[in-house]
């Protein structure tokens, strides 16, 4: 049996009640978090809490070579993480169709989702969600300022009316094929820097929401211009950045009341 569990979005305690049992009777755990991170946490603190031993992964011990994950599972029960919940990425898709094809039975116990969260927190109805993007960092795209598919992303959401969650970039050290430079540390895009771009390469005017923490005791939201947001500091990682769409009469009450938006920076709705 290969179990795929959603560890949550904070530390060691954000897990589900079935996640921590099917991690605690596992013969194996494996887990991957170059996707997302748990930032209240550690591994270590991970394994100490649950009394298990963490096997981390890499991209390419995921990607490119899962057959020591598949193997243990075709024998045993085996766990395999990740933060938020597990099934949101493309590459645990795969590594679950893999384990079918070889005839292992998989099961999986979700976590709570950063975009169930960005919803729950701003107050932004979670039905007037579109597709999301991703925010990559400028030095990792190839090119100047913001992907043109990113803020195609977004206003074709905005023509629909509906709202945007951005992604931000995380770089873990080491995931080059070359391994960790000297010094080499991982990075956490801010929502102050993706604010930033945003305002530089598509709308300073555009009402955004930074959300930072999400999962943790003191979570923040900040509704603002984008231009605003990008000359704020929303501390520690991880972080996130809606764009809305049409809003909703109650949806601004709540950017105003939940999110400080100032009331001149929000459309009048009837």
């Amino acid at each position: 049996m290969l179990t795929f569990i959603g560890l949550g979005l904070w530390d060691e305690r954000s897990v589900t009640v079935e996640g921590r049992e099917a991690l605690r009777s596992a013969d194996r755990v494996f887990a991957e978090f170059y996707t997302s991170r748990l930032a209240g946490t550690t591994v270590e603190e991970l394994e100490t809490h649950h009394g298990i031993d963490i096997e981390v992964r890499d991209r390419a011990g995921v990607e490119r070579d899962p057959e020591p994950i598949l193997d243990a599972a075709a024998d045993g029960e085996v766990a395999f993480c990740t933060a938020g919940d597990t099934m949101i990425s493309t590459t645990h898709v795969d590594l679950r169709v893999r384990a079918a094809e070889r005839g292992i039975d998989t099961r999986v116990i979700h976590g709570i989702t950063a975009q169930s969260a960005a919803s729950s927190l701003t107050g932004l109805q979670n039905y007037r969600f579109g597709k999301a993007v991703t925010l990559p960092f400028e030095y990792a795209h190839g090119a100047e300022g913001t992907p043109q598919s990113v803020i195609d992303g977004i206003e074709a959401n905005r023509e629909r009316g509906l709202h945007t969650l951005v992604y931000l970039d995380i770089k873990v050290a080491g995931s080059s094929p070359a391994g960790p430079a000297e010094g080499e540390a991982d990075e956490f895009m801010t929502a102050d820097h993706a604010a930033a771009a945003l305002a530089r390469d598509w709308d300073e005017d555009a009402v955004g929401v930074a959300v930072a923490r999400a999962g943790s005791p003191e979570p923040v939201v900040a509704a603002d211009t984008l231009a605003a947001l990008a000359e704020r500091d929303f501390g520690d990682p991880l972080h996130m950045l809606v764009v809305p769409g049409e809003l909703h009469h109650l949806e601004v009450e709540a950017l105003a009341a939940l999110a400080g938006c100032p009331r001149d920076a929000l459309p009048a709705v009837e």
